[in-house]
């Protein structure tokens, strides 16, 4: 589907106030999530951090737009909006699916000649050329996507058994699902910016070594760091990470991909 309709750097991140000085990270969530989900980061952001969320069609502000499940049209329009948002030194931060769009996006910025981001950080998700897809959750009817959606563990009962709201969102969280199972790596160079990956020490998920597969489009050795918690182990360790922009943004010129695990 064409996005041109959908364009715009304000449609697909907040705007924010207050940022001068600060080096800007652009979060990309999970399948299904909204920017609204990640206000808690950026309300604990430490100063020298302005945290940014992408708002994709289908959910949250953007609810009644049609969803987007073309993954080449998605990435084009959030580099845009990447390139028109940045105004300084920035960061990509992506979790799961979001770990796919931000490198999609460190690559398409790197084809139309950057800005490029200080480092590229992937959250709870296997290399692009290394991952396996387990089950095609975007071709399940919408009783079992729900199901699919309890077994995650991120979703509130509340939500799942309130059946209106689940028809309003669910195009949404199909849509980012045919995204990640549809995804076909396209081989590109190695990427020569610090790249650290970020995961949790019991994610049912993502496999350890499937995860190690980063390594291959990295230049160099990517930064590992292992969290105590399942796939979503961030919401556990929100000041860590954050840290660790912090120190990334602080100290660009420190070592970027010597192995390391938080606990």
């Amino acid at each position: 589907m064409s996005l041109g309709s959908a364009g715009g750097a304000d449609r697909w991140f907040e705007s924010a106030t207050g940022t001068a000085g600060r080096a800007e990270v652009f979060l990309f969530p999970y399948a299904g999530g909204i920017a609204a989900s990640f206000t808690p980061w950026q309300e604990a952001a430490p100063p020298e951090l302005s945290v940014r969320v992408a708002q994709l069609p289908a959910r949250g502000v953007r609810l009644h737009e049609p969803p987007v499940d073309d993954l080449t049209g998605l990435v084009a329009e959030l580099t845009t909006a990447v390139t028109e948002r940045a105004s300084g030194p920035f960061l990509l931060f992506g979790h799961s699916l979001g770990a796919l769009v931000a490198f999609e996006v460190t690559r398409e910025l790197r084809r139309r000649g950057g800005p490029d981001p200080l480092a590229l950080l992937v959250s709870g998700a296997e290399g692009p050329q290394t991952r396996r897809v387990a089950r095609r959750c975007h071709e399940l009817d919408d009783t079992d996507l729900i199901e699919a959606l309890r077994d995650f563990g991120v979703t509130s009962a509340a939500l799942l058994a309130d059946r209106e709201l689940m028809e309003l969102i669910l195009p949404g969280i199909r849509a980012d699902f045919a995204l990640s199972e549809r995804y076909a790596y396209r081989p590109g160079p190695p990427l020569e910016l610090p790249v650290h990956v970020l995961l949790g020490d019991r994610d049912e998920h993502v496999d350890p070594d499937r995860a190690a597969g980063w390594a291959r489009d990295c230049a160099a050795p990517p930064r590992v760091h292992v969290y105590a918690g399942g796939h979503f182990f961030l919401a556990e360790h929100r000041s860590e990470i954050l840290d660790l922009m912090r120190r990334i943004v602080t100290c660009p010129t420190a070592p970027a991909h010597s192995a390391t695990k938080d606990r």
